[in-house]
């Protein structure tokens, strides 16, 4: 029973961790930049096709890695150079429309080039097996390394964001744009990085990802929205308050879907254990949400980097 709670609460946070990767790009483009992008979940997508495609050709995982890093950020910025960069004073709802445009446009892609079979992928070797943490205890080695890569990146977004030039002069121009253009700062230039780092940092999110589940059409369109419930729940601009988010929701979704149907079956029916289980998993997360706005309806950390 002990090694069970040990496991499922890594896997939370393994799971919060790998939400944060996706989150933290969503959070640039919607905190800093007010774009509610999305097609972001269509670049987490990118990224795991990639992936899948240079990896399988190619036998090597760093170079799957890699192509996917350099795809989903020449993406990103194209996408803003083309698209965003016209929304930036345009209502959400022309937001919307667009993005939801480009997702449309991305599964057909998808489709069109890879077919509707889901593509399945093996974890390196070199990452595959058991990571020995006790004499009692094991995890699988492959979700180790994502929580010491989520970690990692979470601590280095921190610094960048919060105590660097760039991202004093991102969140600057966030808030007061034209001051900062006239102090001769290229806004426009600063935020297309921006939008493709946070498209890099979501096709980071969807390589990772895809060792451990299908790689299909449509695969990033339910995370995003995940994502932004992260992303109300943290404060809206704030990457310390995704990356708790992102756990909290990591959470309460492994309660929900692995360890509740496990104590509903000691004292109710299976039938009645599993489709309580089943409705409460998928409300869970929305009622998080809620509870958290009802005590700070602008998000936990709303204000702070």
């Amino acid at each position: 029973m002990a090694a069970f709670a040990f496991e499922q609460s890594l896997n939370a946070i393994q799971l919060g961790l790998t939400l944060f990767l996706l989150t933290a790009g969503l959070t640039l483009t919607f905190g800093f930049m007010g774009v509610i992008n999305l097609a972001h979940g269509s670049v987490y997508m990118i990224g795991a096709y990639v992936l899948a495609a240079v990896s399988l050709r190619t036998g090597s995982f760093l170079i799957g890695i890699a192509a996917a890093l350099l795809t989903t950020g020449i993406i990103g910025l194209l996408l803003e150079l083309s698209l965003v960069r016209r929304l930036y004073r345009r209502g959400h709802l022309d937001q919307v429309l667009a993005t939801f445009a480009v997702i449309l446009i991305a599964n057909g892609l998808t489709t069109w080039l890879f077919g509707r079979q889901p593509i399945q992928l093996d974890i390196p070797s070199y990452l595959s097996g058991p990571l020995r943490l006790t004499a009692d205890l094991s995890y699988p080695k492959y979700r180790a390394f994502l929580i010491a890569l989520g970690v990692a990146i979470a601590v280095l977004l921190h610094i960048v964001m919060g105590r660097t030039r760039v991202g004093m002069r991102v969140r600057a121009g966030s808030t007061h744009r034209e001051l900062v253009r006239a102090l001769g700062v290229d806004v426009r230039g600063l935020f297309a990085l921006v939008f493709g780092l946070g498209s890099m940092l979501a096709g980071f999110a969807g390589a990772l990802i895809a060792p451990l589940q299908a790689v299909e059409a449509g695969m990033g369109d339910q995370i995003v929205i995940l994502a932004f419930v992260v992303i109300v729940i943290g404060g809206v601009g704030s990457v310390r308050g995704a990356f708790f988010a992102s756990l909290m929701v990591g959470i309460v979704d492994t309660l929900g879907r692995v360890v509740l149907p496990f104590l509903l079956k000691s004292f109710t029916a299976p039938a009645v254990s599993t489709a309580l289980s089943i409705g409460v998993s998928s409300t869970a997360v929305y009622l998080l949400m809620a509870a958290v706005l009802i005590v700070r309806p602008a998000g936990l950390f709303a204000g702070r980097a």
